[in-house]
This record gives structure tokens, C-alpha cells and sequence, in this order.
């Protein structure tokens, strides 16, 4: 990567990893939510997810055709509905999974954190054990070691004892583990409420404002009242 140039900003993206347990619209939540809010984002999309989004979307992932597919995926809702959402990818970078070359597989390489979403059982695994057998799971290593933030919104039920010790491992390491488990008491009424949830408290997680989700302010049936 060039050096920035003076009086130039140095990138500083966040680095979402994509892996292959359901859940491929909470990873749309994330990443438009990350560029609606100016952050720069690097994306790597594991050799399994791109079978879940072919299952749960019709898309078919292609390296060379990445910024196509991805605009397909962002721009539509939950409910599969295409050109739902308005997508602009100038602040994406791909990484291609088998890249172990690639940037974020360097400490030296500048990032805010890691999300990983949704993450699968063997996902955190992976890198609980440090096998870094994809790019997705060494990134996630390198943000560990050194001290960045990692969320890792695991998608699976129910847990088993060797992914719950995985699971603390990963929590003693400093990742922030959080459930893909939507809440109802912001007032949800379409599946994209329920999505965006989860999405809104990955970022809370990260500390990335957002307005994914109405918050809890104290008083019951808040949520169900229309907005003003």
C-alpha cells in the first residue's frame, strides 16, 4: 500500500469478514451502515458464505465481478426485494479469501477492528485455535494481537459446550462476542427491523453511530408508538 501523501488522511477501514453461517442480510445491515456512517471498509467474503448467499440471495459471489455482485447484495432488503436500498461502494475494498498476501493479514496494516458477521461455529473455531486457514480468520488473529477491536456476531443455536469454551476463549482474548439474537421492544414489524437490530448493536459494539434501531429509553411500549 502507498504511503499517504501529505496533507492526505491515511485510510483507516474497518475490516468486516463474511463467513459462511445464515445471516447474509445482517452482514448487508453492517456494511451499509458502515458506509452511511463514512467509514472505509475492506471486505473479505469466506469460500463457504458465498454457497449461503447463493442459498439466501441467488447471488453468486465472483472475485472479478465483486463490485457488481456486492452492489446487487447491498441494494436489496431482507426480504430479498431488489434496489430496496441506495449503495454507494467507493468506500469498499475487497480482499479475496485465499489472499493470505492481502493487507489485513499484516499487523502493520492499518485498521479500526474487525466485525465478523455473521460468524459460524467453525469460523470461531478458527480463530479461537489460531489456525488462520483463510484470510477471514488471520485478519481476525492480527486484530487480536494487536489489541484492536473484534466483534464477533456468532449465528448458530443451539451451542454446543465446544463452541461456548471456543466462544470464552475468544472473549479472554479482548473480541466482543454478541449473538446474532434480535430484540423486539424496539417496536419491530417488518423482518428488516429485526435485522437492522442486530446490525445496530454490531456497530454500537464497534462504536460506529448509527440509527439502525429505535434505543430503550426507560419507558414500557415506547417502542410501539408511532414515530412523531
Amino acid at each position: 500500500m502507498n504511503p499517504a501523501k501529505p496533507g492526505q488522511t491515511r485510510r483507516s477501514p474497518w475490516i468486516v469478514g463474511v463467513s459462511g453461517a445464515s445471516g447474509t442480510p445482517y452482514a448487508a445491515a453492517v456494511l451499509r451502515a458502515l458506509l452511511a456512517a463514512g467509514e472505509s471498509v475492506d471486505l473479505v467474503v469466506s469460500r463457504a458464505s458465498r454457497l449461503t448467499l447463493l442459498d439466501e440471495t441467488k447471488i453468486a459471489f465472483r472475485d472479478a465481478h465483486w463490485r457488481d455482485d456486492l452492489h446487487e447484495w447491498l441494494s436489496r432488503g431482507a426480504d430479498g426485494k431488489p434496489d430496496t436500498f441506495s449503495v454507494d461502494l467507493d468506500g469498499v475494498r475487497y480482499w479475496a479469501a485465499g489472499d493470505l498476501a492481502a493487507g489485513p493479514s499484516s499487523g502493520s496494516y492499518p485498521s479500526k477492528g474487525m466485525l465478523i458477521v455473521p460468524a459460524s461455529t467453525a469460523s470461531v473455531a478458527g480463530v479461537a485455535l489460531g489456525l488462520s486457514k483463510d484470510l477471514l480468520q488471520r485478519a481476525a488473529s492480527v486484530t487480536l494481537k494487536e489489541g484492536r477491536p473484534l466483534v464477533v456476531a456468532v449465528r448458530e443455536t443451539p451451542l454446543n459446550g465446544q463452541t461456548l469454551r471456543h466462544l470464552v476463549t475468544l472473549d479472554d482474548a479482548g473480541a466482543t462476542v454478541l449473538p446474532a439474537s434480535p430484540a423486539f421492544y424496539a417496536g419491530a414489524t417488518h423482518i428488516q427491523d429485526l435485522v437492522d437490530f442486530v446490525a445496530g448493536r454490531v456497530l454500537d459494539a464497534a462504536g460506529v453511530p448509527h440509527t439502525l434501531y429505535r434505543r430503550w429509553e426507560g419507558e414500557l411500549g415506547g417502542g410501539s408508538r408511532a414515530d412523531d
